[in-house]
């Protein structure tokens, strides 16, 4: 475990706590129009970015249908996909989770819900809550046109539907590469659920999730340590 990152965290949670900030708010959205039809695969895999990577993969880790989900970067070359150097902002990579999923069990379309309205906030650029820089950036990596598609749709059908107060400004591109997190920053949420950070920042999306989509809630997460097991 990484004491340097722990400590820095707990100071900055507690500054803002201090502060009065909190959780991004979760938004009630309808589900998309289209959505990518399941096929015999028996896994599929998306990559959402949406401020720190903890929060989204433990909001992930609570869906049904979900297999994996891990912390990661994308959006830069292998020789910068280190926590310290895409934490100054110029990588271009963005932190950013690996959903794997039984497609049969929950859709894709219903996984962009869920990160649209639980999982971050969709019209800050460039930040999350306490988290600013590109590297806390809204984005979603396509893999195929499918899901390019499938995006591009949903975010003009809640921007047309005026779903939030701002305009989205999620970047879509496609997925170069997905490169795995340091193994401290797996299954974060469940492990700390005592941080200040977490308390603040990411247990409430948990709980967002359970209430507003309490159908696809499941209560034991799964984790990147049990699926490598």
């Amino acid at each position: 475990m990484n004491k340097m990152i722990l400590a820095a965290g707990a100071v900055a949670a507690w500054s803002f706590l201090g502060s009065g900030m909190a959780a991004e708010k979760a938004v009630p959205l309808p589900a998309p129009a289209h959505d990518i039809t399941a096929t015999g695969s028996a896994s599929e895999t998306a990559v959402f970015a949406g401020g720190c990577f903890w929060g989204v993969q433990a909001v992930f880790q609570h869906t049904k249908g979900v297999l994996n989900a891990v912390s990661g970067y994308a959006g830069g070359e292998k020789s910068t996909a280190k926590y310290e150097m895409v934490g100054s902002g110029r990588t271009g990579h963005a932190e950013s989770v690996q959903v794997t999923y039984d497609p049969k069990q929950v859709s894709y379309g219903k996984l962009l819900q869920i990160y649209f309205s639980v999982a971050h906030d969709p019209t800050t650029l460039n930040y999350q809550g306490p988290d600013h820089g590109t590297q806390y950036r809204s984005a979603v990596f396509y893999k195929d046109a499918a899901q390019k598609q499938v995006t591009e749709a949903y975010i003009a059908q809640l921007d047309a539907a005026k779903a939030f107060p701002a305009k989205i400004v999620t970047q879509v591109a496609p997925l170069t590469a997905f490169y795995a997190a340091e193994g401290y920053h797996q299954d974060y949420a469940t492990l700390n659920p005592d941080s200040p950070y977490i308390a603040a920042f990411d247990l409430p999306k948990i709980a967002n999730l359970k209430a507003l989509m309490p159908q696809v809630y499941r209560d034991k997460p799964v984790l990147v340590s049990q699926a490598k097991g």
